[in-house]
């Protein structure tokens, strides 16, 4: 059964914080929250806990996550930027935003676009979410909680804990989470392509770097 943590969104307290990165190195999978909306979460080395979130999902063996970053530097070693892409992402980080890259050589292909060798990478605008970064000291490969048959993602943590309690390992009470998942954008062609419309308003960004 999942342990259920209530953490303060503003202040997040540490001792919880680190009792949730402890589960992920132990290869557990969690349920917390974003800016965007709840989401499962383990680190991308326990490819059992991967599999498991998959499997909950019920997605493609291949389907891509995403990488959850604390900070540029972050984002640095999995992706390739250029000083346009560096910034364009600090302009929108953090934020509701998942950024598609051409991955470095270092990235493991398990974590890889299989025919593009692109990574998706965001910096979420959540101090729970950030906290847990900078508690773990390194990314966390993420998909947003969407459960099989339903077309939105789970918002409320009580019913996530009745749906999931026997699923997961942890369930992070960050309050009433949001509807709408991340604004996905492609930066491997130079100027920014929205791939799928979300939370995060992109429109005159878009305008202005192209400009």
């Amino acid at each position: 059964m999942a342990q259920f943590l209530q953490i303060h969104t503003v202040t997040p307290q540490e001792r919880l914080i680190d009792q949730a990165a402890a589960v992920l190195r132990a290869g557990g999978i969690i349920v917390y929250p974003t800016d965007s909306c709840y989401a499962l979460g383990a680190l991308s080395v326990n490819k059992a806990a991967v599999e498991r979130i998959i499997r909950i999902r019920r997605l493609a063996p291949k389907h891509n996550m995403t990488l959850i970053c604390r900070d540029l530097s972050d984002i640095g070693i999995y992706a390739r930027l250029d000083n346009t892409a560096f910034r364009f992402i600090k302009s929108l980080t953090p934020g509701p935003y998942t950024f598609l890259l051409k991955a470095t050589r270092g990235v493991p292909r398990r974590l890889q676009h299989p025919q593009k060798k692109t990574i998706g990478l965001r910096i979420p605008d959540n101090r729970i979410a950030l906290s847990l970064l900078e508690s773990l000291g390194e990314p966390m490969l993420s998909t947003s909680l969407i459960l099989p048959g339903r077309e939105l993602p789970e918002t409320e943590p009580d019913e996530i804990r009745q749906l999931l309690e026997n699923q997961v390992d942890l369930i992070i009470d960050g309050g009433a989470g949001g509807h709408v998942p991340t604004t996905v954008l492609d930066l491997t062609a130079g100027s920014p392509t929205v791939i799928r419309a979300g939370k995060g308003e992109v429109s005159q960004l878009i305008t202005s770097h192209k400009s």
